[in-house]
C-alpha cells in the first residue's frame, strides 16, 4: 500500500512550501522576486512615493499652504538681490524646501507640480514608444517577407538620424502649440525603433513553435494568433524594456527644457528648473540641488527596477 506525504502546514492549518506557491499567480511571484531584492524594493518603493506624489500635486501643495506660481515677497530679501531669506535656501515651516530666489515661489509646491508635468511626459512617450513599436515589431517578425523589408528599413532609417538635434529642431520650430503633446510626439517618434526591434526578434523566434503551428493548422486567422499565441509570450521582454525607457524619457525631457525648447513658463517641470537654477547655483545651490536630486532619484529608481524586471522576466535578454 502506497503512502502520500502532506506538505507541512502552519498553525491554522495552510500548507506551506511548493504549494503555497503554486497557488500564487504569475505577478504575485514577480513581486515577491522584485521585493526579495533589496535594489528593487529601493526602486519600488521609490517610484511609488514620486507617482504618488505627483498625483496629488495640487493636494501636497495645498496642505504646505502654496500655489506654484504663487509669490512670497516676503520670503525674499530686495536687498540682497533677492536671495531667500535664512538658511539653505529659506527652507522653515512656511517653506518647507525653500523658494525660488527673486520671486520668492515655494520650491516644494514647485518640485512636485513639476514632477507631475516631467513624469505625465515620460508615461505618455513611454506608452506611444511602446504601442508602436510592439506594433510594427510583431507586424515585421510575423508576416516576414517585404512588409518585414519596409518596416526593418524604417527602423534603421529612424535610427540613423541624431534625433536630440532633430528633437530640438522640431521643437525650436513649433511654437503656438501644447509643449507636452508636442514633446510626448517628437520623443516617441524618434525612440519607436528600439522596442520594434526587441519584438521582431521575439517574434521570429515565436512564429514557428509548436502551439503556434497547431493555432494555423486548426484555422486560426492571423489576428487571433497575434493576439493569443505572439503577443501574450513577449509580453514579459515588453514589460522589462518599457520600465528602461521610462528613466530615459525622464532625461529627454529634462535635457530639452533645459535646453530651453521643452516646457515653458510658467508651467514648472524638472528640468526646466534645474536650467533655471543654474544662474543662481554659487549663491544659492539649494535651489540647484532640490530638483537635481528628484530627477537623480526618479532615473535611479526607474533603472533599478527596470533591471530587476528584466532579469526576472527576460532572463535569456540580461545575459546577452
Amino acid at each position: 500500500m502506497s503512502t502520500t506525504t502532506e506538505p507541512p502546514a502552519t498553525a491554522e492549518g495552510a500548507p506551506t512550501g511548493p504549494a503555497k506557491a503554486a497557488g500564487r499567480g504569475p505577478w504575485r511571484l514577480v513581486l515577491d522576486q522584485l521585493w526579495a531584492r533589496g535594489s528593487a524594493r529601493f526602486g519600488l518603493v521609490t517610484v511609488g512615493v514620486l507617482v504618488l506624489a505627483a498625483a496629488l500635486a495640487g493636494p501636497l501643495s495645498a496642505l504646505g499652504g502654496w500655489s506654484p506660481e504663487e509669490f512670497d515677497k516676503r520670503a525674499v530679501d530686495a536687498y540682497l538681490g533677492g536671495m531667500p531669506r535664512g538658511d539653505f535656501g529659506g527652507i522653515s515651516t512656511r517653506h518647507w524646501l525653500g523658494v525660488e530666489p527673486i520671486t520668492g515661489r515655494d520650491l516644494f509646491a514647485r518640485v512636485l507640480h513639476g514632477g507631475q508635468v516631467s513624469l505625465l511626459i515620460a508615461f505618455t512617450a513611454t506608452a506611444v514608444v511602446v504601442v508602436a513599436g510592439t506594433l510594427a515589431g510583431v507586424t515585421a517578425g510575423y508576416f516576414g517577407g517585404r512588409t518585414d523589408a519596409v518596416l526593418s528599413r524604417l527602423m534603421d532609417l529612424t535610427m540613423s538620424f541624431p534625433s536630440l538635434i532633430f528633437m530640438i529642431a522640431m521643437m525650436s520650430v513649433a511654437k503656438d502649440v501644447n509643449r507636452i503633446l508636442l514633446i510626448t510626439l517628437v520623443i516617441g517618434l524618434f525612440t519607436w525603433p528600439g522596442i520594434a526591434r526587441v519584438v521582431r526578434g521575439q517574434t521570429l523566434s515565436l512564429k514557428h513553435r509548436e502551439y503556434v503551428e497547431a493555432a494555423r493548422v486548426g484555422g486560426a486567422r492571423s489576428w487571433r494568433i497575434l493576439t493569443r499565441e505572439i503577443l501574450p509570450n513577449v509580453s514579459g521582454p515588453v514589460i522589462a524594456y518599457t520600465t528602461l525607457l521610462i528613466p530615459g524619457m525622464i532625461a529627454t525631457e529634462a535635457a530639452l527644457s533645459y535646453l530651453g525648447v521643452g516646457v515653458r513658463p510658467p508651467t514648472p517641470s524638472w528640468g526646466q528648473m534645474i536650467a533655471e537654477s543654474i544662474s543662481q547655483y554659487e549663491t544659492d545651490p539649494t535651489y540647484f540641488l532640490i530638483p537635481t536630486a528628484f530627477l537623480f532619484l526618479a532615473v535611479l529608481a526607474f533603472t533599478l527596477l527596470g533591471d530587476a524586471l528584466r532579469d526576472i522576466l527576460d532572463p535569456r535578454g540580461a545575459r546577452s
